[in-house]
C-alpha cells in the first residue's frame, strides 16, 4: 500500500516550466524570475514620482506657509478747482490818450518902432516878463486847443472797363433760359470724330457780356475733346446780343459761365 506524502507539492512557476531541463545558470532565468518584482517596484516608483509632480505646488505652499501681503494704502485723489479759461477774444486796449500841451500866457514884446503918431501901449512889467514867455503876439493862457483839419473828399473813380463776376442784375439771353437752350440745340452740330469715338460730356464755356449785350472773350474753362470744345465756342459766338448786366443801375461788363452738354443718343 502506497503512502501519500503529507507535504503538499509546491506549484511550479512559469519560469521553472520554461527553463525545465535547461541550464539555469545564465542570466535569462534570473531576469525572468525577478521580472514581476521589478515591474511592481517600477510601478510604485513611477506612482510616487507622478504624485510628487502633481502635488508639488501644494507641497511647496504647505512648507512655505502663508505670506502676509501688505496692501499699499489707497491713493487719495485731490481735486483742484481750475480757474475759468481765458476769453478767446482778448479785449482791445483803449487808445492812448493824447495830452495836449497847456498854453501858457505869452506877453507881447517887440522892439520899438519909430512912428509919426503917438501910440499908447501897455508895457508889461519885469515880473510878468520873468513869469511868462515873450513873443510878438500876446496870447492868454488856459485856452482850449482846437484842431481844424480840412476833410479830404474821397472820390472813387470807377473803371469803365471793369469786368464783374456778380452784379445786381445779371445778363440774360433774349427770351430767357429756354430760348437760349433752343438756340444751342438748333445751331450745335455734334462733331463726327467725337461721335465715332463715343465721346460725350459737358464743356464749360466762359465769355463776357458787354455793356451793349455783345458776346466777347469766349474761352473754354473745361472741355472734353478738341472738336467738342471748338463747336461749343462756335455756338456761343453765334449768339445774338444779350440783355446787358447792370450794377447801380448802369450797364457793365459781366463774365458769364455756361455749361454746354454733348450727349450721344
Amino acid at each position: 500500500m502506497k503512502t501519500s506524502s503529507s507535504a503538499a507539492i509546491a506549484p511550479q512557476r512559469w519560469e521553472d516550466v520554461v527553463f525545465e531541463n535547461r541550464n539555469q545558470a545564465y542570466g535569462a532565468y534570473v531576469l525572468r524570475k525577478g521580472y514581476g518584482k521589478n515591474v511592481f517596484i517600477g510601478l510604485v516608483i513611477t506612482g510616487v514620482i507622478v504624485t510628487i509632480v502633481m502635488f508639488f505646488p501644494a507641497i511647496v505652499e504647505f512648507f512655505k506657509g502663508e505670506e502676509v501681503i501688505e496692501k499699499a494704502p489707497p491713493k487719495k485723489l485731490v481735486y483742484t478747482e481750475l480757474s475759468a479759461p481765458p476769453p478767446i477774444d482778448k479785449p482791445k486796449p483803449p487808445p492812448p490818450q493824447i495830452q495836449l500841451p497847456k498854453l501858457q500866457k505869452v506877453i507881447k514884446f517887440v522892439p520899438p518902432k519909430v512912428v509919426k503918431e503917438e501910440v499908447v501901449e501897455e508895457i508889461p512889467t519885469i515880473e510878468e516878463i520873468k513869469q511868462n514867455e515873450v513873443a510878438a503876439v500876446e496870447v492868454e493862457g488856459d485856452a482850449e486847443v482846437v484842431f481844424e483839419e480840412p476833410v479830404a473828399q474821397v472820390v472813387v473813380e470807377e473803371d469803365e472797363n471793369k469786368v464783374f463776376m456778380v452784379v445786381e442784375q445779371q445778363p440774360e439771353f433774349e427770351g430767357g433760359y429756354e430760348a437760349m437752350m433752343n438756340f444751342i440745340k438748333k445751331n450745335m452740330r455734334y462733331p463726327a470724330s467725337a461721335r465715332r469715338m463715343g465721346i460725350d460730356g459737358t464743356v464749360y464755356v466762359s465769355f463776357v457780356v458787354g455793356k451793349d449785350g455783345t458776346i466777347n472773350d469766349v474761352k473754354v474753362l473745361r472741355g472734353i475733346s478738341a472738336d467738342c470744345d471748338k463747336e461749343a465756342v462756335r455756338v456761343v459766338q453765334m449768339m445774338p446780343p444779350w440783355k446787358a448786366g447792370k450794377q447801380n443801375g448802369k450797364p457793365v461788363f459781366v463774365r458769364f459761365n455756361l455749361p454746354i452738354k454733348f450727349k450721344l443718343n
